[in-house]
């Protein structure tokens, strides 16, 4: 034994045998791992008195342990929820750590007389409803869908009672999936009924009363109002059709959430199944490194997911057992605000379920495995073939996009351990110059990104982090134009740079150096993951150069019209999203819009409204 272990036992045998938290740092003094335990000095203990029974996990974060900290707590329950706190603050690289990075989906019921049922993927501040979030950007769409077919209401682009009685009704009208507003046949009173009733099925998610509806159904008939009666009855039909479509699994608990762990060596994936109303609404899985005590990995499972969602069901059904299960239930039913179960199946339909949960968990991490397999590969494979010091874990790669010189922009793409690292793509608007140059267009890109490094160096995160290979969308000529912004940050010696260079098909050919060019198609592998990632910036930088572009002519047209500016026309966009709903807005949402008058406001709808002023004149 080391003469720090040595120290550190000394120091962990000195501990409380009571409930607490321990807090393990590196020479650095970054936290590296946070734990709870009933008796602290046994726990902690454990870790310094011999690596015998340790797993390889632990083994290497008991190498890097400096110093540790403790904090003591009243009671088991009280250190879990202070783990959880800490861990969900300091994010130590030893603890399981769930990136929550999948997209928002909500429901959307605006506020106008009129109002709409869309699905959107942001929330913002502007008086309309929004039910959410959802992370399932497929079941949310199939909840809107369904609720416009059951209560037949539009799916066009029309706005009423801007477009009543302008045009036949469409389609979906003449086979009885909407009963057309825009016939004038329906009031705005009977419409926002509707709109009601919908709003009230999407908020059940689906358990809208069939017994309610029928209720109401037979009142109307003895009332003599067939028609209505009629409409309830096709009501009920449709949601009874659609009940029967989603029931994929039957289950006698009604809301739960299943929980399985796959596991290979010390990498595991955490399927999750979430029912309501008997049907399952939705999956998730999360792969996650680190796995070494099964129960304890449970238990931070636990902990870190229901930590990023807000809905937590009355029962959560999982594979094997955890660590300290009733503190966990106790935490669980606190952030619930009701009773909460754990339950653990041994037979029936519950442990059919849990093996089902398990298998998808076993599929994804063989997906994941393969997939992992093929990067590492391609990863090793582009080391050897660029003379790399060390495996690019983190490559940055750029482009410049614009026409002739117009709407210059470029693009940064991230990829981590070969794949796409969404979370950390950045856009850049050519600030430096007009014109066409993309040598000096990259090297302000450059420039720029590495300004911010100076400033967030010490957070090792976005622009903070130092890349591993740098590539751009060129040849040679790029490279010698970046390379001596790298030298005045000092950093030419650490980033490795090479360029991407395409054929006359617009394909990867090559890679550039500031000698010459490697051929890479005899490396597949190497080939396949340079072709991604400069596809992948392309892209990013295209689309980027269309939005701006389009944002720009609209903005042009915008500043045409008498009292906007630049500044009120950047407001009026932001807040619309886009020309045609400003062209749709009335005077008083023109003037709720950031630095808008009444005047400029008024300005505007004329400016957009003049036609149809003149046909009505």
């Amino acid at each position: 034994m080391n003469v720090k272990l040595k120290e550190l036992l000394k120091r962990a045998l000195t501990l409380p045998s009571e409930p607490g938290v321990y807090i393990m740092k590196d020479q650095s003094k970054n936290i590296i791992y946070i734990g709870k335990s009933k008796s602290l000095k046994n726990r902690v203990s454990q870790y310094f008195a011999g690596d015998k029974n340790h797993t390889v996990k632990v083994r290497k974060m008991v190498s890097q342990v400096d110093s540790f900290e403790y904090i003591i707590t009243d009671s088991e329950f009280e250190a879990l929820v202070l783990e959880c706190s800490l861990i969900k603050q300091h994010k130590p690289k030893y603890n399981i750590l769930l990136k929550d990075d999948k997209g928002y989906h909500y429901i959307k019921v605006t506020s106008e007389d009129w109002p709409t049922i869309s699905v959107v993927k942001q929330k913002v501040e502007d008086g309309a409803i929004y039910i959410g979030p959802y992370t399932s950007s497929w079941s949310v769409k199939k909840a809107v869908d369904e609720v416009l077919k059951i209560f037949k209401l539009p799916n066009c682009n029309l706005k009423f009672p801007r477009d009543i009685k302008k045009r036949r009704p469409c389609l979906n009208y003449y086979i009885n999936q909407c009963f057309a507003p825009c016939t004038g046949k329906i009031t705005m009173k009977q419409y926002n009924e509707t709109i009601s009733e919908a709003l009230q099925f999407l908020k059940g998610s689906g358990s809208f009363s069939i017994k309610e509806l029928t209720k109401e159904m037979n009142l109307a008939s003895d009332s003599m109002d067939f028609e209505k009666a009629a409409k309830i009855r096709d009501r009920i039909i449709a949601i009874k059709r659609i009940n029967d479509k989603q029931k994929v699994v039957a289950q006698s608990v009604q809301e739960q959430d299943v929980i399985a762990l796959a596991k290979f060596n010390e990498l595991g994936c955490f399927e999750i199944f979430r029912f309501e109303n008997g049907r399952m609404f939705n999956k998730e899985e999360f792969i996650t490194e680190n796995i070494s005590d099964d129960k304890v990995s449970r238990t931070e499972f636990i902990q870190q997911y229901y930590s990023i969602r807000d809905k937590i069901p009355a029962q959560v059904t999982i594979d094997s057992e955890i660590d300290s299960k009733d503190a966990v239930i106790k935490w669980l039913s606190e952030k619930a605000n009701k009773r909460v179960k754990i339950k653990i199946p041994k037979q029936g339909e519950q442990l059919k379920l849990v093996s089902m949960c398990y298998n998808n968990a076993m599929e994804a991490l063989a997906q994941y495995k393969s997939r992992a397999g093929r990067e590492s590969t391609a990863l090793q494979e582009l080391t050897k073939l660029l003379g790399l010091p060390k495996e690019p874990i983190y490559i940055e790669a750029y482009d410049i996009s614009n026409i002739a010189g117009d709407d210059n922009v470029a693009a940064m793409v991230v990829f981590e351990n070969g794949k796409p690292l969404k979370t950390a793509y950045k856009r850049f608007e050519i600030k430096g110059f007009k014109g066409q140059d993309d040598y000096e267009s990259m090297r302000e890109v450059i420039y720029r990104r590495f300004c911010e490094y100076k400033k967030l160096e010490d957070t090792n995160d976005g622009f903070g982090r130092l890349p591993d290979l740098i590539l751009l969308d060129g040849g040679k000529g790029h490279i010698s134009a970046v390379k001596s912004i790298l030298e005045e940050f000092n950093l030419h010696c650490d980033i490795p740079i090479f360029g991407m260079v395409k054929d006359n098909k617009h394909k990867t050919r090559a890679i550039a150096e500031e000698g010459g060019e490697i051929s890479i198609n005899s490396n597949r592998q190497a080939f396949t993951l340079i072709s991604s990632i400069q596809d992948e910036v392309h892209r990013f930088a295209i689309n980027y150069h269309r939005a701006h572009r389009k944002k720009r002519v609209v903005s042009t047209e915008l500043n045409s019209i008498n009292g906007i500016g630049d500044s009120r026309a950047k407001s009026l966009l932001k807040h619309f999203c886009s020309i045609n709903r400003i062209k749709e807005a009335s005077i008083e949402e023109l003037m709720n819009v950031k630095g808008m008058t009444k005047t400029a406001a008024i300005s505007v709808y004329n400016y957009f409204n003049n036609d149809k002023n003149s046909d009505n004149s």
